[in-house]
């Protein structure tokens, strides 16, 4: 199955017509025009990320950018080249032209340095990018340079007779797929195994493609679960210096029942500690895996460590997070200290990631609302004085109806405030409130209340 992905990509500021300017009193600028759409039509039949139909909001391109930060660019990631050419991109997309042009440079300085020659086919990808990105800023020059050097390397290093594009870029389309978008999925795995049948050798693109088998399986129960870690099995035999594969190896495995060895638990967590942090360390899925078949404690206090050793790291600070938020969400009465911890991740997040925080606001909102009801609970279970029993009924009844929209529970503690014998602006409040509802003649209590009412001592 071949695909062709053809775009016309331009920068929101940048969103007239390349051609506007030419005049036909300017024999020159005539030639130029002449040969641009020519230049056009070789660049749009490259392979690179402006080629890959990569549009995406601004929000989604944002969130995009933070995953990859959260990634790192520690020496020794394989997917470096990959990382810095798909950051280059989205630099590009978001308006940051200068940033762009840097990631670009720096990961053909990262592919040459992981493949360790000057030059080969793994650059096809990242001199296609710079080809549109010059051209994209009216550099037609600079763009014609780039273009004739990819037709130098794809005339010296041409792909197999039976394929129309060499491995390194299958691999690289596979990946930036895989990261882009879920729609795309199962067109990565088709390129991911392509690039794997051509380059068996290449491990790490085998360790991606059966991780993208792992996340497709999450969302599609009609894959076979036993082939899927039949492959994961063999993948981390092959690269066993990938941890994030080996977690979710553990992972699956604990998920189907397999009884888990604490003893490789522990060995597994000893190397994810010691690793840079990074998402695809593996951290964030161990902390579920203790979380789900070890205990909230142990998962809490990996989660705690890792922060410990790596105060500053954003994303350690993630997987704290969400792992509180789970634990506050689990509990209806969290204890003050888990949620004010959980509070004070979550408002970091937000000033972390400022960019993709809606969820983070939304989420917050909640903990302080579960706050407000644990602060609320702990008040009721308080031995006070009548008069202060009576307010406190009487404000958490307005709580429950206001805040919480529920209006029994609300009925319930205004009915406690009325019985209190105090005369007080509350018992007044309360009863005026149990007599709306007495005579509200829809509400299937008011018969009930008024019951209750004619009962109630007068002060």
């Amino acid at each position: 199955m071949t695909y062709h992905w053809v775009s016309n990509l331009v920068p929101r500021s940048k969103s007239k017509n390349l051609t506007e300017n030419y005049s036909p009193g300017n024999s020159r600028t005539m030639s130029a025009a002449q040969s641009q759409p020519t230049l056009e039509s070789k660049l749009e039949a490259l392979q690179c990320h402006f080629t890959w139909d990569l549009d995406e909001g601004d929000n989604k391109l944002f969130w995009l950018r933070d995953k990859l930060v959260d990634i790192g660019t520690e020496e020794g990631n394989r997917w470096l080249g990959h990382i810095y050419n798909l950051r280059g991109y989205i630099q590009y997309k978001l308006g940051f032209t200068e940033d762009a042009q840097s990631f670009f440079t720096k990961a053909a300085e990262a592919f040459c340095n992981i493949r360790e020659a000057d030059e080969g086919p793994w650059l096809v990808v990242n001199y296609g990018n710079l080809a549109w990105l010059h051209h994209l800023l009216g550099d037609q020059g600079k763009s014609q340079d780039y273009l004739s050097k990819v037709d130098a390397l794809m005339q010296k290093y041409p792909s197999p007779p039976q394929h129309e594009l060499h491995a390194e870029t299958y691999a690289e389309k596979a990946w930036t797929l895989m990261k882009f978008s879920k729609d795309k999925q199962l067109l990565a795995v088709d390129y991911f195994e392509k690039a794997i049948g051509m380059q068996p050798e290449m491990v790490e693109w085998n360790s991606s493609y059966v991780l993208l088998l792992r996340n497709d399986f999450k969302y599609d129960h009609t894959k076979l679960e036993d082939e899927i870690l039949e492959k994961m099995r063999i993948a981390k035999e092959q690269d066993p210096e990938d941890l994030y594969l080996a977690v979710q190896y553990l992972h699956l495995r604990a998920k189907k029942g397999e009884r888990i060895d604490e003893d490789e638990v522990r060995e597994l967590r000893t190397k994810v500690l010691r690793n840079p942090a990074s998402s695809y360390s593996g951290l964030n899925t161990l902390i579920w895996v203790y979380r789900e078949y070890v205990s909230v404690e142990e998962a809490t206090f990996l989660a705690e460590v890792a922060l410990e050793n790596h105060p500053s790291e954003r994303y350690l600070k993630r997987c704290a997070a969400l792992l509180y938020k789970w634990i506050i969400r689990s509990d209806r009465h969290p204890d003050q200290n888990t949620l004010q911890r959980a509070i004070r991740l979550q408002e970091e997040l937000i000033t972390l990631y400022p960019f993709s925080s809606l969820v983070k606001k939304i989420d917050l909102a909640r903990m302080y609302a579960k706050k407000a009801e644990q602060m609320f609970q702990d008040l009721l279970e308080m031995d006070l004085e009548p008069a202060d029993k009576q307010m406190l009924y009487h404000k958490y009844a307005n709580h429950l109806f206001f805040n919480r929209k529920n209006k029994c529970e609300s009925t319930e503690y205004h009915k406690k405030a009325a019985e209190i014998p105090h005369q007080s602006f509350y018992r007044r409040n309360s009863i005026r409130v149990l007599e709306k509802v007495r005579d509200g003649r829809r509400n299937p209590r008011c018969g009930e209340i008024k019951k209750f009412l004619k009962r109630l001592p007068q002060l």
